[in-house]
């Protein structure tokens, strides 16, 4: 029996991996390590919580005790690292919290990994670690994508801490020979997205009437990524992917931010114009049941150091792995929109903070 440990499975990504993984190879073991900062809640792993082989763990990756505590109690022999921050709006008015949890979080993990596996000679192992497109910088519009061998050039604090922890992994590798391997994704999409994130908070924005706000002149292009099918490329990494190797996950989908949002008010028009009962459902949300969604568009002034473009070449991904996107963005988005309309109660539980979980009845720290 496989067993991992998968640091940040009750956030956006993570826990979209767990409920994926569990699908798929119900009879593995997954301990899911998370701090429940703001962006982890255990309503994200709501649908699993009576999996007979999940353990939740409330705790940090900083503490390098308790990650070697579990490695060892439930023989961990594969980490998936999904811990970390990750809003860059965040990481510009407060860095350090990126440094310490994304640098010295990952370092932890990597000496917890050393401790466990090569110092007590087990052979059979994996580190993966979970990173971004964002490392590699900005592309100018005509630039040709990031592929593997791009120079890290990161412009945020959230970029460039994620970067550090990059070398970190890679350093574990090259210098202890501990059995590592890196994805680079872009930007993800899809069910449990916390609502501060560009897709969810136009659709909750919506719903709410509130303004959606457009950093800049909204030309920034960023290429999207279905969550799930970020969950079967690192399941393709881990079965089929080189040790010390890094690998991009892309969408294969690239959109500037302006044509997303109102792509996002004209599928929730025509919901609300086909489905009356959504105007019951959501009585605050009244430019869209006019039809008019896009008329709460409101651009705002730009971030600092905010990228103009982001794009990934999954080539290699696709050649040594054969990974493709199970999704289009035309399916995902659809789906995306789908599912935050059939799960308010979830949403509006992790945005006022009012979720009560059942951590509590079932696990313990």
């Amino acid at each position: 029996m496989k067993s991992l440990l998968v640091t940040g499975g009750a956030g956006f990504i993570g826990a979209n991996f767990v409920q994926y993984w569990l699908n798929h190879y119900p009879y593995h073991k997954l301990v899911v390590l998370d701090a429940l900062t703001y962006a982890g809640n255990l309503a994200n792993l709501e649908a699993v919580k009576d999996h007979p082989n999940l353990t939740f763990v409330h705790g940090n990756i900083l503490n390098t005790e308790l990650v070697k505590e579990l490695m060892q109690h439930h023989q961990t022999d594969t980490v998936v690292h999904f811990a970390a921050e990750s809003h860059v709006d965040r990481s510009i008015t407060g860095p350090d919290a990126f440094l310490e949890t994304n640098i010295m979080g990952t370092h932890s993990l990597l000496k917890a990994a050393k401790q466990i596996w090569l110092d007590s000679g087990v052979d059979d192992h994996r580190f993966h670690h979970v990173s971004t497109d964002e490392v590699y910088g900005t592309l100018a519009e005509n630039d040709p994508p990031f592929t593997e061998a791009t120079a890290y050039a990161p412009n945020s604090p959230y970029a460039a801490s994620k970067a550090s922890s990059d070398h970190l992994v890679r350093a574990y590798q090259e210098t202890y020979g501990l059995k590592t391997t890196i994805s680079n994704c872009s930007n993800n999409y899809g069910s449990y997205h916390f609502p501060e994130k560009l897709i969810p908070l136009v659709i909750t924005n919506i719903l709410a009437d509130k303004a959606l706000p457009i950093y800049g002149d909204g030309k920034q292009v960023r290429d999207w990524l279905y969550v799930e099918d970020h969950a079967r490329g690192i399941e393709l990494v881990l079965s089929k992917g080189k040790i010390g190797e890094n690998y991009n996950i892309g969408g294969h989908n690239e959109w500037h931010n302006i044509d997303i949002v109102k792509l996002i008010c004209q599928l929730m028009n025509e919901a609300f114009a086909t489905e009356p009962e959504l105007a019951q459902r959501f009585p605050d949300a009244l430019s869209v049941a006019k039809g008019s969604a896009e008329s709460l568009i409101t651009f705002v002034k730009d971030r600092p150091g905010h990228d103009r473009r982001y794009a990934i070449d999954a080539a290699k991904s696709r050649c040594e792995l054969g990974y493709e996107p199970a999704e289009s963005f035309e399916t995902g988005i659809r789906k995306t929109l789908q599912w935050y309309l059939n799960n308010e109660e979830w949403w509006r539980s992790v945005m006022d903070g009012s979720y009560q979980g059942w951590v509590s009845q079932q696990y313990h720290a």
